[in-house]
């Protein structure tokens, strides 16, 4: 059975479709239309690829996934009228009104400071990178921002992908999620910059102070050790360049390259003499953040997240090279996180045979180990739909004590 034939019997068995509808539907009392005004985007198996797809509700959507089986779902913005009759709309009159703020982080970037893995592939080594991303980033938003609605999705290969759901987030302007960006966003520059972290030695955010103290001991304890940092006489000349000082990094590079030193031995050599630097130039005492921060800070596509009508992956996806589905990732458990225990749309559908669960309902991800996840998401969805309401009551009271006066 090829991909093709899976991806059909898995969006009939075991897509979500219920739960799907409802998250994008925000409890019915968001504003009319709110569904209906949604765009989304499918690729097909012949590389053909459909923006501004939109629905009246569950049913039809469903019912044209079904008939078009899309090797991917992009979900986009909701826009001042339907996106598939856009083109009845003015000239420049058809707009995205709002959006998720989302955040995409993929193991590419991190290609110039891992050894382990390059491009599409990764490893269990390299994927600290990602668990260390959702916990800093989950933190940022729900401490520093106060946003409760997260949900983290596996991208079913090389990456993580953040939808914050909340009402005031939704309705963030291109600026207001371009500052949040800017916020978040530590490692600046390309392959031509050699320090791309800036700290200010002068007092350090208190927002910044928290992600050290997840990144430092991932660092010390895996990172360093799994990506060859201070192995690699190229990777340990990158790191020492960042030393603020001419005297201490030609004393580490001679040390270093006459003697097989361990890379334990190297980092407290860097400990030790930047402490001793800092005494006598304040502005080196942040350089050992800053190395850190450099090889393990999340790199985040800046151009997802602010504009609103950028598409991104929708969850419960397969990707059609891996055969994984796009699962939602519970902050909270990151560290147990494993993407090659993601479920295969392969294993899923034996589970269904041999069980005799094929076609008898439309709940069959109950008998697979989609369950978990489907109820995760469920859960989700209703904590959503409980604010929605929230939301929309909080609005009539206002109105009505408008009209009293």
């Amino acid at each position: 059975m090829d991909f093709n034939q899976l991806l059909a019997i898995f969006y009939d068995c075991i897509f979500p479709f219920r739960e799907f509808y409802r998250w994008l539907y925000y409890g019915g009392v968001v504003q009319k239309n709110y569904f209906l005004h949604r765009e989304l985007s499918f690729t097909l198996s012949n590389d053909a690829y459909l923006r501004f797809k939109s629905f009246k509700d569950g049913d039809e959507m469903k019912a044209e996934i079904l008939k078009l089986c899309p090797i991917k779902i992009d979900i986009g913005a909701v826009y001042n009228s339907e996106p598939k009759k856009r083109a009845t709309v003015k000239d420049g009159a058809f707009k995205p009104i709002e959006r998720e703020l989302v955040f995409d982080i993929d193991m590419t970037d991190y290609d110039p400071i891992r050894s382990c893995c390059s491009g599409a592939d990764i490893c269990r080594k390299c994927w600290d990178f990602m668990t260390v991303s959702i916990k800093i980033i989950d933190r940022a938003l729900q401490d520093d921002f106060g946003f409760k609605h997260r949900l983290w999705v596996y991208s079913g290969r090389r990456g993580v992908h953040c939808w914050v759901c909340d009402d005031r987030a939704r309705k963030l302007s291109a600026e207001s999620r371009r500052a949040i960006v800017n916020y978040l966003e530590v490692v600046k520059g390309g392959e031509e910059t050699t320090r791309k972290v800036n700290l200010s030695s002068k007092g350090l955010h208190p927002s910044l102070r928290k992600a050290n103290e997840i990144l430092n001991p991932v660092f010390t304890q895996r990172i360093m050790n799994n990506q060859d940092i201070l192995t690699n006489p190229e990777k340990w000349k990158n790191v020492i360049a960042l030393i603020p000082d001419d005297d201490t990094r030609k004393r580490l590079s001679e040390s270093w390259s006459k003697s097989n030193v361990t890379p334990a031995v190297k980092w407290g050599n860097i400990l030790a003499e930047i402490k001793a630097l800092s005494k006598k130039k304040p502005s080196a005492a942040t350089a050992v953040m800053e190395i850190i921060f450099q090889h393990s800070y999340p790199r985040l596509d800046s151009n997802v997240s602010v504009g609103l009508n950028h598409l991104l992956k929708s969850p419960f996806c397969v990707h059609p090279k891996t055969g994984r589905v796009c699962i939602p990732i519970d902050p909270k458990k990151a560290d147990s996180f494993d993407p090659f225990q993601a479920p295969k749309v392969s294993d899923l559908l034996k589970v269904l045979v041999l069980t005799d669960y094929l076609h008898t309902c439309d709940s069959d991800y109950q008998k697979t180990s989609m369950k978990v996840h489907v109820e995760y998401f469920r859960k989700f969805v209703e904590e959503l739909e409980e604010e929605a309401k929230e939301v929309f009551r909080a609005r009539r009271a206002e109105e009505d004590k408008k009209l009293q006066f």
